[in-house]
């Protein structure tokens, strides 16, 4: 499949994934956001902690909030050792094992700088080394500079971030942080095809997810919604080795309607309701139950007191590498589903339990 015959913005969320922005320091995510949202919405705003909420004001009284995070995983350097070398501190969920031999970038106060994650040839392992548990204490940059330049060029406290281009891998779109930029880039759609909605749509574009949901909880304290989305990847371990039960979701079986994760259980009527709308729209879904894991849904639900939550998933490979992919029609029904939800909330159903 060709970019061009994709019914949704592909550049745009090649953008959003290939741009850099770990926990904390999500500026340039938001300052694409802010630019595509602007002229989409009646007013954006953002807070002390980063989060930026754009705001479609509807013509009743119903307040709806959708929440998607902008943060990707990454690091910290946390020490440069004297040959010029960075040790580095985990911005969210690392399995260690996947960073051998990875590219970074290092984003210093004046430029940004490649590296490659150090990984010593096999030819020089033992057998204890090749059996051993690799974790991020163990991992190292290598700048291709000296211990001197480096000391000159690197803080404490600089973040990195892995390299990786977006591209279509048949019908899949595959890539780095993707987790959760696609549905941020979810977020940009919704707002360029909502029209005249009843509810008032606040859509969130979150930080600080991958590091404990912070934002949301925020942000659930600052908006006073009737009742709240959210809007994430999950798990989809529909390849070799994994059995037909311990799947959670599948490429291109559609949208993930979520039941529970391991932060939340999503309110009842919420998660009926994007059910039927999914049927009555003929748009392509699938059950989510996430055995382990969280999103910023479980940081709405109760951060201001009880809110009604749902949440809308992304079925998505390889969650937490360079290589997560997704299935674009997955991607569009997502957006499809999202739409519906949001032009559909007009403050007529009864989320009390």
């Amino acid at each position: 499949m060709a970019h061009e015959e994709l019914p949704f913005d592909f550049e745009l969320l090649c953008e959003l994934t290939e741009t850099n922005g770990v926990p904390g320091y999500e500026d340039r995510i938001r300052d694409i956001v802010r630019r595509e949202l602007t002229d989409e919405v009646d007013t954006i705003e953002s807070d002390g902690m980063g989060n930026l909420v754009a705001t479609v004001e509807g013509t009743g009284d119903q307040h709806v909030v959708v929440a998607a995070h902008m943060d990707e995983i990454g690091f910290m350097v946390r020490h440069v050792t004297d040959d010029g070398y960075l040790k580095l501190d985990a911005l969210g969920g690392w399995d260690a094992r996947v960073l051998k031999a990875q590219r970074v970038t290092v984003h210093t106060d004046d430029e940004d700088l490649t590296g490659v994650i150090g990984s010593p040839p096999p030819h020089t392992l033992d057998e204890s080394d090749r059996d051993g548990d690799d974790t991020v204490d163990d991992v190292y940059v290598d700048l291709g500079r000296d211990g001197d330049e480096v000391a000159d060029l690197v803080s404490i406290g600089d973040f990195v971030t892995t390299q990786q281009s977006t591209t279509l891998m048949g019908d899949h779109v595959t890539g780095k942080a993707l987790d959760n930029r696609v549905s941020v880039f979810a977020l940009i759609e919704a707002a360029r095809r909502l029209d005249s909605p009843t509810a008032t749509i606040h859509l969130a574009a979150t930080v600080q997810e991958e590091v404990g949901l912070r934002g949301a909880q925020a942000l659930g304290v600052d908006i006073d919604a009737d009742v709240a989305y959210g809007l994430d990847t999950t798990v989809a371990n529909d390849g070799p080795n994994f059995s037909k039960e311990d799947r959670v979701t599948a490429l291109g079986d559609g949208a993930g309607i979520k039941l529970k994760d391991s932060s939340a259980i999503t309110n009842p009527t919420v998660h009926r309701r994007l059910t039927a709308l999914a049927e009555k729209r003929e748009i392509p879904h699938q059950p989510e139950i996430l055995p382990a894991g969280g999103t910023d849904t479980a940081g709405l639900q109760f951060a201001g007191g009880a809110t009604p939550a749902g949440a809308i998933s992304f079925p998505t490979r390889y969650l937490h590498t360079v290589t997560e992919s997704i299935h674009v029609e997955d991607i569009e029904a997502v957006i499809d589903l999202l739409v519906a939800a949001l032009e559909t909330e007009d403050g007529s159903t009864d989320y009390r339990l």
